[in-house]
């Protein structure tokens, strides 16, 4: 089994708190996933490939200077909203999900390693009543769903980074059909995770 050591591969440069957070989350999320199934249980074995360090692909690809606030839509079980809160302590992130159930263990997960910067609530994106500087989301709808969802919750300009596979053309075309200014950037994962899993993973950044 992939353990969190891998993370550490990585990311050379975690503190001693970063550490001990990531190597958690793995026995919490065993606990919790045998009342709320909010990962798969087959795939717990690759816990740390395919939800942790997917998320942090954002950290590889993405600029986080001057961003203080972040809404991850359809967080599901907190990704990757919460490996971006380890990364991340003083920007406050917003995790927000339709379900309830996931959202609790979101909230429990984030009090039992101490992220006091990530808070999870049950809302759709377009009832939040906040502001943000940058939305995060790990396939949950196509892009132009996203933007349309966020058009009133910005506080400046639109700034996503998603985390998708497979061939975007069609939907990020799609995307500039409905917002011609837009700067699109897509990157393949697999240039810095050498993992099979990320061979047709992207990060696309979306300003």
């Amino acid at each position: 089994m992939v353990t969190s050591a891998l993370i550490e591969q990585y990311f050379p440069n975690l503190t001693d708190l970063q550490k001990e957070q990531f190597a958690a989350l793995y026995d919490l999320y065993t606990f919790h996933n045998e009342r709320v199934n909010v990962i798969s249980r087959k795939d717990m074995e690759n816990f740390y490939i395919h939800h942790v360090l997917h998320s942090l692909a954002l950290v590889k690809f993405c600029n986080f200077e001057g961003i203080n606030t972040v809404i991850d839509i359809g967080t599901g079980g907190g990704f990757p909203g919460i490996p971006l809160g380890i990364m991340f302590p003083d920007i406050k992130f917003h995790l927000v999900d339709s379900i309830g159930k996931k959202i609790n263990v979101v909230n429990e997960v984030a009090q039992s390693i101490g992220l006091k910067n990530v808070l999870g609530e049950q809302l759709r994106t377009e009832q939040s009543e906040y502001a943000y500087d940058l939305a995060v989301a790990r396939a949950v709808a196509p892009a132009v769903q996203l933007f349309d969802w966020m058009k009133d919750n910005w506080e400046d300009k639109p700034k996503f980074y998603l985390l998708k596979g497979g061939d975007l053309t069609e939907e990020l075309n799609e995307l500039l059909q409905f917002s011609p200014r837009l700067r699109i950037k897509s990157n393949n994962i697999s240039k810095i995770f050498k993992e099979d899993f990320f061979e047709t993973k992207k990060v696309i950044t979306i300003e």
